[in-house]
């Protein structure tokens, strides 16, 4: 499919060298930053009914930005103030870097996974392993919690922040490519606001286990994901998008060699159809001629039988003529004749 116009449901980078910028430039595509769900922080009166003390706990698990927002909110309106001792153990660099907005981050006990993902992140959390663990998360988990569970990792869930659905106006156009989802909540959201997903003709594009396994329990066929070949969504989608330019370059090519034959196919009948014409003439013009000369040749025949019947009429004409001219000095002698005969003296 020829992808031209591409809805990544996330916030827009803050960073001009976002990797998705790099992408509208290098294939000539249109990226539209516009997440399908938005984050609602739990009310600290909600919090409380989920019977979770924040200070029972000595050490944080935090795997988005999000996560610590809440956080930090929540302590506030329960006022609890955040102890110095309390250890961050964060998903990623740029995850530990953004504590900095709260807390002194040199003086603070901050560890995170070097390559980016949860597995990394499990050796850490081994060596802290007397630490009480406290994870803040959404009502809608993804992937990242499977990481703990599946190591053993001994910590609690504290759902500080829900997401909801971030509908779509009436009059809002719609009019993407590639659909680029990073939770089930958006695939949800998704099928919430276009009750007709099976029948539009888009991309699907899907990162997370949870994800991909909520776009296959609505009938999603997703086209593109992260491998070890593509370890990152952006890349991912470039992947697709170079294959899909090869191919449309492959069928341009196959086109215009189509076209070429054509165009061939056509001279090449325009050529047999001008000399069947040439010919056609040319039998026209000798059958013209043809038909010409027998006409010249029935007009003197005729002339010619013309003036054949004209000389026999004079010649009968001059002979009637003189056969009357005869008749006429054979009466004129015999009238002289019987007057001679009867000037001439009787004998006795």
């Amino acid at each position: 499919m020829n992808v031209k116009k591409i809805l990544v449901s996330q916030p827009r980078p803050t960073s001009e060298k976002s990797p998705y910028f790099e992408l509208e430039k290098k294939y000539g595509v249109e990226i539209v930053f516009r997440p399908f769900i938005k984050v609602e922080g739990l009310t600290s009166k909600e919090f409380r009914q989920s019977k979770i003390n924040v200070p029972d706990y000595s050490a944080i698990i935090l795997t988005a930005r999000t996560a610590i927002d809440h956080f930090f909110r929540l302590c506030k309106e329960l006022r609890y103030n955040v102890p110095d001792t309390l250890k961050y153990f964060c998903v990623s660099e740029t995850v530990a870097h953004y504590l900095q907005k709260y807390v002194i981050y040199r003086k603070r006990k901050i560890f995170y996974s070097e390559n980016g993902l949860m597995e990394g992140l499990i050796p850490i959390i081994a060596k802290h392993h007397k630490e009480t663990y406290l994870m803040p998360v959404s009502d809608v988990h993804n992937d990242k919690a499977l990481v703990l569970d599946n190591n053993k990792v001994k910590y609690v869930k504290a759902v500080m922040y829900r997401t909801v659905s971030n509908d779509f106006t009436p009059d809002e156009p719609f009019d993407y490519d590639m659909l680029v989802f990073f939770t089930p909540a958006g695939i949800k959201s998704y099928i919430t606001n276009f009750t007709d997903y099976k029948q539009r003709n888009v991309v699907i594009a899907a990162m997370g286990q949870t994800t991909l396994e909520a776009a296959a329990e609505v009938g999603l066929k997703v086209d593109v994901t992260i491998t070890p070949e593509a370890p990152s969504m952006a890349s991912a989608i470039e992947l697709y998008l170079k294959k899909a330019k090869f191919e449309e370059e492959k069928e341009e090519r196959k086109a215009a060699r189509e076209a070429a034959k054509r165009e061939k196919a056509e001279a090449e009948a325009a050529a047999k159809r001008s000399a069947a014409a040439k010919k056609a003439a040319a039998t026209r013009k000798a059958k013209a001629s043809a038909e010409a000369a027998a006409a010249a040749k029935r007009s003197a025949a005729a002339k010619k039988a013309a003036a054949t019947r004209k000389a026999k009429a004079a010649a009968e004409a001059a002979a009637a003529k003189r056969s009357a001219a005869a008749k006429k000095a054979a009466a004129t002698r015999k009238a002289k004749a019987d007057q001679a005969k009867k000037a001439a003296p009787k004998k006795k």
